[in-house]
């Protein structure tokens, strides 16, 4: 009687530690759509839905991201704290935390374990590199903490991904370069950070349209880091050893790409670019130069969108495993001042910098006050 009453407890006691381990182990795969469909757009037809184990709140945040050295993503920064410091989406995080590991992939993939070990209850990064976070993708997921990726993205089902389509984007780049310069010819291509997987998918973007055009194109490329100075300095580096060119497609660091264009006195040529207000500044102000633009990108609200993301998730609601979000597009000749971009602000601000459908938008004022630093 004694052994069996033992016995049951053992076997009830296995049940409930076999149970927490599942339930631990990750989100459960439901039907859609997403609780926000709005905001939270699924990537494709096959896209799955997590529903996570609804936690009570206050939570805490973490934002894991690694390189800080250019413009964009020091807004991004400044933006996601900005976001955490917006009253309704304060008094849903007890601490929000922010580490910045540079271009050192293992530094940032410590920074995410020792978020976990510190039972944060969801982890934000931008991740260095797509497929060297396996192991720690498994380890959040084993205990129950909800991970999710913006921008640079993760090779993973089994965290939440939210970008827009930064293959989409080149192909956009090079649309226009095609249209623009119908004969093919010479391009420059100032591309990002090495390694990252918006470079290398914006990358293949733009060549796979080149290749696809059944011109001649001769492709020069030079890495701009997507920041204006670095930019700027490989610009100039290229029109002297291999200009002129006939067209010029960058990443980031456009404003610094114009100024070099015109320091050396390179003729106005189409460009397919990102969104800072500065090289849309240059590109209304030489558009009857020869400065044709189309300016294009993924603001750094992307973070924002991530943070809303993991919150959705922690209070259980269903959330797309990958969550397309729509770009920030202005072309030529159609680019209005106070709406495209900004003459009183800095050129280094990011414009396109809000998602409406997700309730999230800011201005220059409230995200320039600020820091980078970590927190």
């Amino acid at each position: 009687m004694i052994k069996s009453l033992v016995g049951g407890i053992v076997a009830a006691s296995a049940f409930v530690m076999l149970n927490s381990a599942a339930m631990a182990a990750g989100p459960e795969i439901v039907s859609g759509p997403a609780a926000q469909a709005d905001c939270f757009a699924p990537w494709g037809a096959d896209t799955k839905f997590f529903k996570y184990p609804k936690k009570e709140g206050p939570f805490r945040i973490a934002f894991a991201n690694g390189y800080i050295a250019n413009t964009w993503r020091i807004q991004m920064v400044q933006t996601a704290k900005a976001y955490a410091a917006q009253p309704d989406v304060k008094a849903k995080i007890k601490e929000f935390k922010v580490v910045s590991t540079g271009e050192d992939v293992p530094a940032q993939i410590s920074a995410i374990n020792n978020f976990i070990d510190s039972g944060y209850d969801a982890i934000v990064t931008d991740a260095q590199n797509p497929t060297a976070f396996g192991p720690v993708i498994k380890r959040a997921k084993e205990a129950g903490i909800v991970l999710v990726a913006f921008d640079n993205i993760l090779d993973t089902k089994d965290a939440i991904n939210v970008n827009v389509d930064q293959k989409g984007l080149g192909e956009l780049w090079a649309k226009w370069l095609v249209e623009k310069v119908p004969n093919g010819g010479k391009i420059l291509e100032v591309r990002g950070v090495a390694g990252t997987s918006v470079d290398t998918d914006r990358h293949n973007g733009i060549h796979e349209v080149f290749d696809a055009s059944g011109k001649k194109w001769d492709v020069t490329e030079v890495a701009g880091k997507w920041d204006d100075g670095v930019a700027q300095k490989v610009t100039a580096d290229a029109i002297a050893t291999n200009g002129p060119f006939d067209g010029i497609t960058g990443q980031g660091g456009d404003t610094g790409i114009v100024q070099a264009m015109i320091d050396a006195k390179h003729p106005f040529v189409p460009f397919g670019g990102e969104t800072e207000n500065g090289f849309r500044k240059f590109c209304a102000a030489h558009s009857a130069d020869g400065l044709k633009c189309t300016s294009a990108g993924s603001g750094p609200a992307q973070v924002a969108v991530a943070i809303k993301t993991a919150i959705a998730a922690l209070e259980g609601e269903v959330v797309p495993q990958e969550v397309k979000l729509p770009l920030a597009v202005a072309t030529d000749p159609d680019m209005k001042e106070g709406t495209d971009y900004f003459p009183k602000e800095s050129d280094n601000f990011f414009v396109g910098n809000s998602f409406p459908t997700c309730g999230i938008n800011f201005s220059a004022q409230e995200i320039m006050g600020q820091t980078k630093e970590n927190q």
